[in-house]
């Protein structure tokens, strides 16, 4: 491993993510709220939620109850008033719907005079849930859409129909009270009618967009489930508030402007990545490759969201994937590419993301492993480990898309 690379990779990680916690995004947004002589009621929902909602109460100094929902072992302590709930993630669970029960039971019966302060952040889709079919019929459609690539706002425009909760469903069991939603983006573009499926916000999507997703992915679905895909989601909401903080053009600016402070030369390719990931991983390679001759410490920055297409059945992420595709290509070059989740975490693992540089390759070759057999198994992460190429930060309280960065040193 070229431990001068690691450690500005170690270094840009951490500053890109620290840039985008939400507590002083939060403290801005709630500069402009006004609750009304009611009750001030708070549900957070999403991997930032307990970061969100300890900056908010701490910020406001007390709410009259709450619910958080986040992602396991995101709750870091109790918070005055508020609930705190830990549920399943990217596939909801038990949990997601017994603490969406208890934020639904919070709101009803509210008045007019009444104040739901709304946290909302990436992850809610599983995490915030309560369905109209059964739960472990919700869980195998989300896992069919996790296995076939469907992209998040796929996903979504899918999952918002199924459930209670989303496309603006939220906001409407809050009524006649107000909603203040305050939004941590994950989806780029900020679309708000797809981050966390839009619980607080009027569906964009229409019936025919989500019929024809289930026939493009030829998804198994019960009849009910299929009817409820005919079934149109709220298209207008007068009760709501909406505040959009966070995101990841925010985590590109952060990781350039530490790129620049450890002598590189920030060159920012995209802010909306949104292709397979091992092909985000070969494509930042070939950059680094046309680069290589240069006499320039550059960094090539690319923000977004990857896919994965499942192939096999082992154990990754996207980041990981992303990372583990670019070591073939760099090999033997003074460079490095690394991918990170702003939230901590990739797919269903205990690390952030991936790292490789230009000796990646030859040491697993030496510890008998091959790039291409490992993607196909779609198994980055162990490979990954047996070269010290995990990037492992823990939760981090937010969750605003990917970075990804190609550092070619001269």
């Amino acid at each position: 491993m070229n431990l001068t690379l690691r450690h500005d990779a170690d270094a840009i990680v951490r500053a890109s993510i620290q840039a985008v916690l939400p507590d002083e995004a939060i403290r801005r947004a709630l500069a402009e709220f006004r609750p009304g002589p009611g009750r001030t009621l708070l549900v957070a929902a999403g991997k930032a939620a307990w970061q969100m909602a300890k900056a908010a109460v701490d910020t406001l100094g007390q709410v009259d109850g709450g619910v958080v929902v986040t992602k396991y072992d995101h709750v870091k302590g109790a918070i005055p008033g508020v609930d705190c709930y830990e549920a399943g993630h990217p596939v909801p669970d038990n949990g997601s719907f017994f603490a969406t029960a208890r934020a639904l039971e919070l709101v009803q019966g509210l008045t007019a005079d009444d104040t739901v302060l709304f946290l909302l952040s990436g992850g809610g889709s599983a995490l915030f849930e309560q369905p109209f079919v059964s739960g472990e019929e919700l869980q195998d459609i989300t896992r069919q859409l996790l296995a076939c690539g469907a992209d998040i706002v796929e996903m979504n425009t899918i999952r918002k129909r199924l459930s209670r909760v989303k496309g603006g469903r939220f906001a409407q069991a809050c009524a006649p009270a107000k909603v203040f939603a305050v939004v941590l983006s994950d989806i780029l573009g900020d679309p708000l009618d797809m981050i966390a499926s839009g619980p607080a916000c009027p569906d964009a999507s229409t019936c025919r967009q989500a019929l024809a997703i289930a026939e493009k992915y030829d998804l198994n679905l019960s009849g009910e489930a299929r009817r409820l895909l005919t079934v149109e989601t709220p298209k207008t909401l007068d009760n709501v508030t909406t505040r959009i903080t966070g995101s990841v053009r925010e985590l590109c600016a952060a990781a350039a402007v530490q790129c620049r402070a450890l002598g590189y030369e920030p060159v920012l390719l995209t802010d909306q990545l949104c292709c397979e990931a091992r092909e985000a991983g070969s494509f930042l390679a070939s950059v680094l490759r046309t680069h290589a001759g240069d006499g320039r410490r550059l960094a090539f920055l690319a923000g977004g969201e990857t896919v994965v297409h499942l192939t096999g059945k082992g154990l990754g992420g996207r980041n990981q994937e992303l990372a583990l595709a670019a070591a073939p290509g760099i090999a033997g070059l003074n460079a490095a590419v690394f991918s990170v989740g702003s939230d901590g975490t990739d797919g269903p693992t205990d690390a952030a993301g991936g790292y490789v540089d230009g000796d990646t390759n030859a040491a697993l070759q030496a510890a008998g492993l091959d790039v291409f057999e490992v993607l196909k198994q779609n198994d980055a992460y162990h490979a990954l480990k047996e070269v010290d190429g995990l990037l492992v930060t823990g939760p981090t309280g937010t969750n605003v898309n990917d970075v990804a960065v190609a550092l070619l040193r001269t």
